[in-house]
């Protein structure tokens, strides 16, 4: 087999490109490296810190000294619990996440009348409704940075704790490649939730499957049952998470680096002024077309980082899914816009009665999902080139420059690694 591979992927999410090794010509399993979709925010413990490891090492030594004080002391306690936080990145939002349960529990107040309330719990219960409707207000947001603080610590955690030594077990010892494969392994574990549920929930309202008369029928929908409203915030979290770690550029940024922030931009909009102008039915549709995606997509690169030879049929099954959910299924979307939006249900402004489905809104839920879909058109116009590449070229080439985890940056992340032991082996003589 060629020694090709997939990406480093840092959001998820931008596009495809082929790379192998420039030998012999020779057919191989893996379709090289591609980046596309919302599957590749960088993980935290893969960014480096500012202070080095070396410069901590001299501090503790500094403290461990014989003239250290007892400020000294404190320093040590300190510096060592930032030095394991950067070892475990996942430890911080764990502590903010536990201390704010434990006040929570300890104030033995678990009515909207805390402060705490939203954070922990679904805001806005409507009284005698059965099973009990859930509106929508400011306080919405105080559950989505809780969402944003979980998903901080639950993707770390499961990166770290599980993905790690699973990737180990496979044999995967270069950290860039085992930096990957734990990336869409991620995924595939996020979206392997969030797709089925989605279709669930779907299942559960009128407008399965993918009915847009339903989009508009009954507009506003201004409230929505439990496990809708929490999916909807859920998912709201996840993305304002990925997009704060993609915004701060705390990545080596890839060439499509606009294209990517451009895609979280638009995804944002359309998440925010769907769920504040009562458009959420749509906005549920359009997440499970990205999220179904998402998934052959992290799938496919896990295998392809597995060497396995299964990752062709999948990629060809990826591909399918993909013009059929991010192309197809959209388009009936955009076409709903354009013909269903004003002729079925209300078509009006009524501040009062929160009625937004009118002239002014229809141009910009089309726009919107129009410039997510020019998005996903360029994406899939670099997979059908990695396909007719990797059917009428056995070996091609990354003609990239700026290829986001070289052989160079992992024998330096390596390198560091090295250090680091040697610096908690000196902690503990």
């Amino acid at each position: 087999m060629a020694n090709t591979k997939f990406p480093s992927t840092g959001a998820a999410n931008a596009h495809y490109h082929l790379t192998a090794p420039l030998t012999g010509r020779r057919r191989h399993s893996s379709v090289g490296k591609f980046e596309l979709g919302d599957t590749s925010v960088r993980a935290l413990h893969s960014i480096p810190s500012r202070k080095t490891i070396d410069e901590q090492a001299h501090d503790l030594n500094k403290m461990t000294s014989n003239e250290a004080t007892d400020r000294d002391v404190l320093s040590k306690l300190w510096v060592s619990l930032r030095i394991l936080s950067v070892r475990h990145t996942w430890l911080p939002p764990l502590l903010i996440l536990g201390a704010l349960r434990l006040i929570y529990v300890l104030s033995n107040n678990y009515t909207d009348s805390n402060p705490l309330y939203p954070f922990f719990n679904l805001s806005y219960a409507i009284p005698g409704t059965e099973p009990t409707m859930y509106g929508k207000g400011w306080k919405d947001l105080v559950f989505v940075s809780h969402m944003m603080v979980f998903f901080t610590f639950f993707r770390e955690f499961v990166m770290q704790v599980l993905l790690k030594p699973l990737a180990e077990s496979f044999g995967l010892k270069k950290r860039g490649k085992k930096q990957r494969f734990m990336e869409q392994a991620y995924s595939i574990v996020y979206y392997g939730i969030t797709s089925p549920l989605g279709l669930y929930i779907m299942w559960k309202t009128p407008m399965w499957y993918f009915n847009t008369r339903q989009f508009y029928l009954n507009y506003p929908h201004k409230s929505h049952f439990w496990l809708f409203k929490f999916y909807y915030l859920f998912q709201a979290g996840f993305w304002s998470q990925q997009s704060v770690v993609l915004m701060l550029r705390l990545e080596k940024p890839r060439k499509d680096f606009k294209e990517l922030i451009f895609h979280h931009i638009v995804t944002m909009l359309l998440i925010g002024l769907s769920y504040r102008f009562h458009f959420t039915w749509m906005g549920l549709a359009v997440y499970i077309t990205m999220d179904v995606s998402d998934f052959f997509l992290a799938f496919s690169k896990t295998l392809n980082y597995l060497d396995s030879p299964l990752v062709i049929p999948f990629f060809l099954s990826f591909i399918i899914v993909w013009f059929y959910t991010r192309h197809y299924l959209n388009f009936k979307i955009l076409w709903s816009v354009l013909t269903e939006f004003k002729t079925v249900g209300p078509y009006e402004l009524s501040f009062p009665d929160q009625q937004y489905k009118c002239w002014i809104s229809q141009p910009i839920v089309f726009t919107l999902i129009f410039a997510l879909q020019l998005v996903n058109i360029y994406w899939f116009f670099l997979i059908l080139r990695i396909l007719f590449r990797y059917i009428f070229f056995d070996v091609v080439k990354d003609d990239r420059s700026d290829d986001e985890y070289t052989e160079e940056d992992e024998d330096k992340e390596d390198a560091r690694d090295e250090v680091e032991v040697k610096l908690f082996q000196k902690k503990d003589e």
